[in-house]
Protein backbone atom coordinates (compact mmCIF):
# COMPACT_ATOMS: atom_id res chain seq x y z
CA UNK A 1 0.00 0.00 0.00
CA UNK A 2 3.07 2.41 0.91
CA UNK A 3 4.52 1.83 -2.28
CA UNK A 4 0.97 3.03 -4.27
CA UNK A 5 -0.01 5.83 -1.77
CA UNK A 6 2.32 7.53 0.39
CA UNK A 7 1.12 7.57 3.93
CA UNK A 8 1.82 10.48 5.88
CA UNK A 9 0.91 11.86 9.12
CA UNK A 10 -1.89 14.74 7.08
CA UNK A 11 -3.18 11.77 4.63
CA UNK A 12 -3.99 9.34 7.48
CA UNK A 13 -5.91 11.91 9.18
CA UNK A 14 -7.60 12.48 6.22
CA UNK A 15 -8.29 9.01 5.28
CA UNK A 16 -9.82 8.40 8.77
CA UNK A 17 -11.77 11.49 8.57
CA UNK A 18 -13.61 10.76 4.98
CA UNK A 19 -14.39 6.99 6.33
CA UNK A 20 -16.09 8.72 9.84
CA UNK A 21 -18.19 10.58 7.23
CA UNK A 22 -19.10 7.28 5.64
CA UNK A 23 -17.00 7.83 2.39
CA UNK A 24 -15.63 5.17 0.61
CA UNK A 25 -12.25 5.34 1.98
CA UNK A 26 -9.95 2.33 3.20
CA UNK A 27 -9.30 3.87 6.19
CA UNK A 28 -8.56 0.59 7.77
CA UNK A 29 -6.00 -0.34 5.51
CA UNK A 30 -3.92 2.61 5.34
CA UNK A 31 -4.23 2.06 9.36
CA UNK A 32 -2.88 -1.15 9.07
CA UNK A 33 -0.19 0.06 6.67
CA UNK A 34 0.78 3.44 9.36
CA UNK A 35 1.30 0.72 11.85
CA UNK A 36 3.56 -1.72 9.75
CA UNK A 37 5.72 1.21 8.58
CA UNK A 38 5.44 2.30 12.21
CA UNK A 39 7.19 -1.45 12.97
CA UNK A 40 9.81 -0.40 10.80
CA UNK A 41 10.84 2.76 12.23
CA UNK A 42 9.25 4.71 9.34
CA UNK A 43 6.78 6.36 11.43
CA UNK A 44 5.91 7.21 14.89
CA UNK A 45 3.22 4.83 16.59
CA UNK A 46 1.96 7.38 18.83
CA UNK A 47 1.52 10.18 16.41
CA UNK A 48 -0.50 7.59 13.92
CA UNK A 49 -3.07 6.87 17.09
CA UNK A 50 -2.98 10.57 17.61
CA UNK A 51 -3.75 11.64 14.31
CA UNK A 52 -6.45 8.57 13.91
CA UNK A 53 -8.52 9.56 17.18
CA UNK A 54 -8.29 13.25 15.95
CA UNK A 55 -9.58 12.33 12.93
CA UNK A 56 -12.35 10.13 14.24
CA UNK A 57 -13.37 12.87 16.60
CA UNK A 58 -13.31 15.86 13.62
CA UNK A 59 -16.10 13.28 11.98
CA UNK A 60 -18.21 12.52 14.54
CA UNK A 61 -18.39 15.92 15.96
CA UNK A 62 -19.58 16.69 12.40
CA UNK A 63 -22.25 13.94 12.96
CA UNK A 64 -23.38 15.29 16.44
CA UNK A 65 -23.68 18.75 15.54
CA UNK A 66 -26.07 17.62 12.47
CA UNK A 67 -27.93 15.48 14.90
CA UNK A 68 -28.49 18.46 17.53
CA UNK A 69 -29.86 20.67 14.67
CA UNK A 70 -32.06 17.91 12.11
CA UNK A 71 -32.73 15.77 14.78
CA UNK A 72 -34.35 12.68 13.41
CA UNK A 73 -34.11 13.94 9.65
CA UNK A 74 -30.10 13.38 9.57
CA UNK A 75 -30.98 9.53 11.10
CA UNK A 76 -33.79 8.40 8.80
CA UNK A 77 -31.08 9.97 5.92
CA UNK A 78 -28.30 7.63 7.25
CA UNK A 79 -30.09 4.70 7.39
CA UNK A 80 -32.42 4.96 4.23
CA UNK A 81 -29.35 3.70 2.97
CA UNK A 82 -29.02 0.33 4.94
CA UNK A 83 -31.19 -2.43 3.09
CA UNK A 84 -33.85 -2.59 6.58
CA UNK A 85 -33.80 1.18 7.52
CA UNK A 86 -36.63 0.42 10.34
CA UNK A 87 -34.43 -2.12 11.68
CA UNK A 88 -31.11 0.27 11.29
CA UNK A 89 -32.83 2.86 13.62
CA UNK A 90 -34.39 0.59 15.87
CA UNK A 91 -31.05 -1.02 16.62
CA UNK A 92 -29.22 2.15 17.43
CA UNK A 93 -32.09 3.97 19.47
CA UNK A 94 -32.06 0.04 21.79
CA UNK A 95 -28.41 0.31 22.02
CA UNK A 96 -28.30 3.90 22.93
CA UNK A 97 -31.22 3.43 25.60
CA UNK A 98 -29.62 0.25 27.07
CA UNK A 99 -25.58 1.92 27.28
CA UNK A 100 -26.28 5.50 26.95
CA UNK A 101 -23.67 7.50 26.07
CA UNK A 102 -20.88 5.20 27.19
CA UNK A 103 -21.97 3.02 24.05
CA UNK A 104 -19.88 5.68 21.46
CA UNK A 105 -16.94 4.25 23.13
CA UNK A 106 -17.72 0.26 20.93
CA UNK A 107 -19.79 1.35 18.43
CA UNK A 108 -17.32 1.83 16.14
CA UNK A 109 -16.37 -1.68 16.19
CA UNK A 110 -20.53 -2.82 14.77
CA UNK A 111 -21.07 -1.80 11.56
CA UNK A 112 -24.13 0.06 10.85
CA UNK A 113 -24.25 1.40 14.69
CA UNK A 114 -20.80 3.44 14.22
CA UNK A 115 -22.50 6.00 11.55
CA UNK A 116 -25.80 6.68 13.87
CA UNK A 117 -24.73 6.54 16.93
CA UNK A 118 -22.68 10.21 16.91
CA UNK A 119 -25.92 11.99 15.36
CA UNK A 120 -28.51 10.07 17.83
CA UNK A 121 -26.16 11.41 20.46
CA UNK A 122 -26.96 14.31 19.68
CA UNK A 123 -30.86 14.41 18.55
CA UNK A 124 -30.63 12.70 22.49
CA UNK A 125 -29.45 16.14 23.78
CA UNK A 126 -26.12 14.81 24.96
CA UNK A 127 -23.23 17.14 26.64
CA UNK A 128 -21.19 17.79 23.81
CA UNK A 129 -18.13 17.52 26.14
CA UNK A 130 -19.25 14.06 27.47
CA UNK A 131 -19.82 13.20 23.93
CA UNK A 132 -16.05 13.92 22.90
CA UNK A 133 -14.77 12.10 25.76
CA UNK A 134 -16.15 8.97 25.42
CA UNK A 135 -15.54 9.03 21.60
CA UNK A 136 -11.82 10.17 22.31
CA UNK A 137 -12.08 6.22 24.69
CA UNK A 138 -13.58 4.72 21.20
CA UNK A 139 -11.63 6.14 18.66
CA UNK A 140 -8.76 5.14 20.42
CA UNK A 141 -9.40 1.84 21.16
CA UNK A 142 -10.22 1.65 16.77
CA UNK A 143 -7.28 2.91 16.06
CA UNK A 144 -4.81 0.84 18.55
CA UNK A 145 -6.44 -2.11 16.87
CA UNK A 146 -5.87 -1.71 13.75
CA UNK A 147 -2.51 0.39 14.04
CA UNK A 148 -1.57 -2.73 16.27
CA UNK A 149 -2.28 -5.21 13.68
CA UNK A 150 -0.16 -3.78 10.97
CA UNK A 151 2.80 -2.85 13.62
CA UNK A 152 2.85 -6.36 15.28
CA UNK A 153 2.38 -7.77 11.88
CA UNK A 154 4.78 -5.72 10.23
CA UNK A 155 7.16 -9.26 8.68
CA UNK A 156 3.91 -10.79 7.33
CA UNK A 157 2.41 -7.80 5.73
CA UNK A 158 5.81 -7.53 3.88
CA UNK A 159 5.59 -11.00 2.28
CA UNK A 160 2.23 -11.01 1.34
CA UNK A 161 3.29 -7.72 -0.22
CA UNK A 162 5.74 -9.43 -2.39
CA UNK A 163 3.33 -12.40 -3.45
CA UNK A 164 1.04 -9.77 -4.46
CA UNK A 165 3.25 -8.42 -6.94
CA UNK A 166 5.00 -10.96 -8.12
CA UNK A 167 1.62 -11.80 -9.24
CA UNK A 168 0.28 -8.47 -9.69
CA UNK A 169 -0.82 -8.72 -13.83
CA UNK A 170 -2.19 -11.87 -12.80
CA UNK A 171 -4.56 -10.53 -10.23
CA UNK A 172 -5.27 -7.26 -12.42
CA UNK A 173 -6.79 -9.21 -15.31
CA UNK A 174 -7.90 -12.23 -13.16
CA UNK A 175 -10.00 -9.76 -10.47
CA UNK A 176 -9.38 -6.13 -11.70
CA UNK A 177 -11.18 -6.52 -15.22
CA UNK A 178 -13.87 -8.58 -14.33
CA UNK A 179 -14.84 -6.22 -11.47
CA UNK A 180 -14.54 -2.89 -13.29
CA UNK A 181 -16.79 -4.39 -16.09
CA UNK A 182 -18.99 -5.14 -12.97
CA UNK A 183 -18.99 -1.60 -11.87
CA UNK A 184 -20.02 -0.27 -15.27
CA UNK A 185 -22.52 -2.36 -15.54
CA UNK A 186 -23.88 -1.91 -12.43
CA UNK A 187 -24.13 1.91 -12.84
CA UNK A 188 -25.48 1.51 -16.29
CA UNK A 189 -28.21 -0.49 -14.83
CA UNK A 190 -28.68 2.18 -12.05
CA UNK A 191 -28.80 5.56 -14.10
CA UNK A 192 -31.38 3.79 -16.51
CA UNK A 193 -33.63 2.74 -13.21
CA UNK A 194 -33.27 6.50 -11.53
CA UNK A 195 -33.99 7.38 -15.49
CA UNK A 196 -36.76 5.02 -15.53
CA UNK A 197 -38.33 6.41 -11.67
CA UNK A 198 -38.07 10.06 -13.05
CA UNK A 199 -41.08 9.10 -15.65
CA UNK A 200 -42.41 7.07 -13.08
CA UNK A 201 -43.51 10.37 -10.75
CA UNK A 202 -47.20 11.40 -9.81
CA UNK A 203 -47.94 14.43 -8.98
CA UNK A 204 -49.89 15.51 -6.16
CA UNK A 205 -52.75 17.34 -7.89
CA UNK A 206 -53.42 14.07 -10.06
CA UNK A 207 -53.35 11.77 -7.02
CA UNK A 208 -56.02 13.88 -5.29
CA UNK A 209 -57.87 13.94 -8.88
CA UNK A 210 -58.04 10.16 -8.93
CA UNK A 211 -59.46 9.90 -5.23
CA UNK A 212 -62.28 12.66 -5.87
CA UNK A 213 -62.68 10.56 -8.64
CA UNK A 214 -62.93 7.36 -6.51
CA UNK A 215 -60.84 5.68 -9.14
CA UNK A 216 -59.51 2.08 -8.31
CA UNK A 217 -56.22 2.64 -7.05
CA UNK A 218 -53.50 1.60 -4.26
CA UNK A 219 -51.89 4.12 -2.49
CA UNK A 220 -48.98 2.20 -0.11
CA UNK A 221 -48.03 4.08 3.28
CA UNK A 222 -44.66 3.14 3.98
CA UNK A 223 -44.40 5.77 6.61
CA UNK A 224 -44.46 4.04 9.90
CA UNK A 225 -41.80 1.84 9.00
CA UNK A 226 -38.94 4.95 8.74
CA UNK A 227 -38.84 5.31 12.40
CA UNK A 228 -41.41 3.79 14.31
CA UNK A 229 -44.12 6.52 15.24
CA UNK A 230 -47.33 6.88 13.61
CA UNK A 231 -48.66 9.46 11.37
CA UNK A 232 -51.26 10.16 9.66
CA UNK A 233 -51.51 9.03 6.59
CA UNK A 234 -53.61 9.60 2.86
CA UNK A 235 -57.33 8.50 2.98
CA UNK A 236 -57.85 5.07 1.49
CA UNK A 237 -54.22 4.20 1.75
CA UNK A 238 -52.61 0.58 2.94
CA UNK A 239 -49.60 1.31 5.68
CA UNK A 240 -47.31 -1.98 4.82
CA UNK A 241 -43.94 -2.63 5.69
CA UNK A 242 -41.48 -1.94 2.38
CA UNK A 243 -39.44 -4.71 3.65
CA UNK A 244 -41.63 -7.01 2.90
CA UNK A 245 -41.98 -5.36 -0.52
CA UNK A 246 -38.45 -5.79 -1.41
CA UNK A 247 -37.78 -8.66 0.21
CA UNK A 248 -38.57 -12.36 -1.67
CA UNK A 249 -42.20 -12.33 -0.57
CA UNK A 250 -44.33 -13.43 -3.30
CA UNK A 251 -46.27 -9.75 -4.78
CA UNK A 252 -49.27 -10.21 -6.59
CA UNK A 253 -51.92 -7.49 -7.91
CA UNK A 254 -53.98 -7.41 -10.65
CA UNK A 255 -51.78 -5.67 -13.62
CA UNK A 256 -54.72 -2.82 -14.53
CA UNK A 257 -54.39 -1.81 -10.64
CA UNK A 258 -52.22 1.22 -10.46
CA UNK A 259 -49.65 1.23 -7.49
CA UNK A 260 -48.88 4.40 -5.88
CA UNK A 261 -46.36 4.75 -2.98
CA UNK A 262 -45.03 7.50 -0.80
CA UNK A 263 -42.95 8.29 2.10
CA UNK A 264 -40.99 10.64 4.16
CA UNK A 265 -37.26 9.85 3.12
CA UNK A 266 -35.20 12.54 1.87
CA UNK A 267 -35.53 12.52 -1.96
CA UNK A 268 -38.31 9.58 -1.85
CA UNK A 269 -35.61 6.44 -0.82
CA UNK A 270 -37.52 4.05 0.61
CA UNK A 271 -40.23 4.49 -2.01
CA UNK A 272 -37.88 4.56 -4.71
CA UNK A 273 -36.45 1.24 -3.62
CA UNK A 274 -39.65 -0.22 -2.54
CA UNK A 275 -40.73 0.80 -6.75
CA UNK A 276 -37.71 -0.56 -7.81
CA UNK A 277 -38.43 -4.02 -6.02
CA UNK A 278 -42.12 -3.98 -7.23
CA UNK A 279 -40.81 -3.88 -10.82
CA UNK A 280 -38.11 -6.53 -10.75
CA UNK A 281 -41.05 -8.37 -9.60
CA UNK A 282 -42.79 -7.97 -12.83
CA UNK A 283 -45.36 -5.12 -11.65
CA UNK A 284 -45.59 -2.31 -14.23
CA UNK A 285 -47.90 0.26 -12.57
CA UNK A 286 -45.92 2.01 -10.26
CA UNK A 287 -45.89 5.39 -9.26
CA UNK A 288 -43.94 7.38 -6.35
CA UNK A 289 -45.70 10.22 -5.33
CA UNK A 290 -43.95 13.52 -5.64
CA UNK A 291 -42.57 15.23 -2.35
CA UNK A 292 -44.21 12.64 -0.31
CA UNK A 293 -46.50 13.06 2.39
CA UNK A 294 -44.83 16.43 3.99
CA UNK A 295 -45.54 18.12 0.31
CA UNK A 296 -48.89 16.36 0.26
CA UNK A 297 -50.09 18.38 3.96
CA UNK A 298 -48.50 21.76 2.59
CA UNK A 299 -50.45 21.52 -0.04
CA UNK A 300 -53.36 21.44 2.29
CA UNK A 301 -55.13 18.14 0.57
CA UNK A 302 -56.96 16.22 3.47
CA UNK A 303 -55.35 13.38 5.54
CA UNK A 304 -56.62 10.89 8.34
CA UNK A 305 -55.24 9.11 11.48
CA UNK A 306 -57.42 6.46 11.35
CA UNK A 307 -55.78 4.27 7.76
CA UNK A 308 -57.67 1.76 6.25
CA UNK A 309 -57.33 -1.89 7.41
CA UNK A 310 -54.70 -3.42 5.30
CA UNK A 311 -55.72 -6.78 4.99
CA UNK A 312 -59.23 -5.84 3.99
CA UNK A 313 -58.36 -3.28 1.72
CA UNK A 314 -55.53 -5.21 -0.03
CA UNK A 315 -58.23 -8.45 -0.31
CA UNK A 316 -60.74 -5.64 -2.31
CA UNK A 317 -58.15 -4.75 -4.07
CA UNK A 318 -56.81 -8.02 -5.26
CA UNK A 319 -53.18 -7.46 -3.33
CA UNK A 320 -51.49 -10.33 -2.04
CA UNK A 321 -48.43 -10.69 0.00
CA UNK A 322 -47.36 -13.91 0.70
CA UNK A 323 -44.26 -14.41 2.83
Amino acid sequence: MHNLVRITYPFLWVAVFARQLCLPVPAIFFLMTAGALAGRGELRIGLILAVSTLGCLAADLVWFQAGRRWGTRIIRLLCSLSADPRYCAQRARNSFDRWGLPSVMVVKFLPGLDAITPPLAGAEGASRAAFLGYDAIGALLWSSLYAGLGYFFADSLDSVAAFLTRFSSALVLGIGVPLILYLVWRTLLLVQMIHSLHLRRMSLSVLNAKLESEERIAIIDLLNFEDGVTRVGIPGAIRIDPIRLRSRSKVVIPRELEIILYCSSVREITSARVALALRRKGIPKVWILEGGLKAWIKEGYPVTSNLTDPQERAVSLGIQVVD
